[in-house]
């Protein structure tokens, strides 16, 4: 790693990480007060990028302000490492930093995501930064911005309340998928990102730091370590996660992970594979070696 950044280091035209070190410097101040008061969406000034907003600006303009030349960055998209959005990120990244990159999940100082949190337990010296397209979980119910900051303010939430107790009525069922609201350190509701709800109970008293950044919106809000975040849930029809009771991994056999339906034309078979595919391919890696793995 070493040589690496030496050579980055004598033939880089770019800044270490990209962007100048005051808005680095600027942008941490925004992480810190973003920390200081879990869930709460804090502006910033998102700067321009070579990559096009809404393809992770603003979890990778959070990314370069952290990243220091000894961390192990790791980027996944939908929970795979080797997509082409994270693909092109992590080049990004090497190109303007130099620093080491990695698929190993237990290896990453820094990870950065969209739409997943790793399956294994992440520990308290790891960060992971959400890539958010829309930060703000009371737009389904209210589309003006002043409105939804009075709203936050006031901890006025009853129209949030009422759309998931309609939605019950409805259609037997709260019927959001992903970007299931939370409630953060009994204060805020949050948008915790398009993860799956398999992903919701991960986030509560986590040991890593959580941070979420919208480039495009220009908000920063985090979940600090050992926070309480529980999803909005009713005394009598509490939340649920995804079912795939029956199912497993075609590839590793992994029945406690969340998985992906693959669907192959020519024979018509539905086969099932870990969405995250670092967690496949080292419990895949240990079955062939007659090792545990979870």
């Amino acid at each position: 790693m070493e040589n690496k950044v030496n050579v980055y280091l004598n033939t880089s035209r770019y800044n270490f990480g990209f962007l100048n070190e005051e808005i680095k410097k600027e942008i941490r101040r925004k992480i810190l007060k973003a920390v200081a008061i879990p869930g709460y969406q804090v502006p910033f000034a998102s700067q321009e990028l070579p990559i096009a907003k809404g393809w992770g600006t603003g979890g990778l303009q959070i990314t370069f302000s952290l990243v220091g030349r000894d961390d192990i960055v790791k980027i996944i998209d939908q929970g795979c490492d080797e997509s082409v959005n994270a693909v092109n990120l992590k080049r990004l990244i090497v190109k303007t930093t130099g620093v080491k990159v990695t698929t190993d999940t237990y290896q990453a100082t820094i990870i950065q995501t969209r739409h997943r949190i790793p399956e294994i337990e992440l520990n308290e010296n790891q960060i992971l930064v959400f890539q958010v397209p829309i930060p703000e979980p009371l737009r389904i119910i209210e589309p003006s911005e002043i409105e939804t900051r009075r709203m936050h303010a006031e901890m006025d939430y009853g129209k949030m309340w009422v759309y998931l107790y309609e939605d019950i009525i409805k259609w037997g069922d709260i019927t959001i998928g992903y970007r299931y609201p939370v409630l953060v350190n009994n204060r805020y509701i949050m948008d915790p990102s398009p993860i799956p709800r398999w992903d919701i109970p991960k986030l509560n008293m986590a040991k890593a730091l959580f941070l979420f950044g919208a480039g495009r919106e220009k908000r920063i809000y985090a979940v600090p370590p050992y926070t309480k975040v529980k999803p909005l849930e009713f005394e009598d029809y509490k939340f649920h996660v995804e079912n795939f009771n029956g199912k497993k991994c075609s590839r590793c056999g992994s029945s406690n992970s969340f998985l992906v339906e693959y669907y192959n034309r020519e024979t018509g078979e539905k086969t099932w594979v870990c969405s995250d595919t670092s967690y496949c391919t080292m419990r895949l890696k240990h079955k062939l070696s007659g090792d545990e793995y979870e």
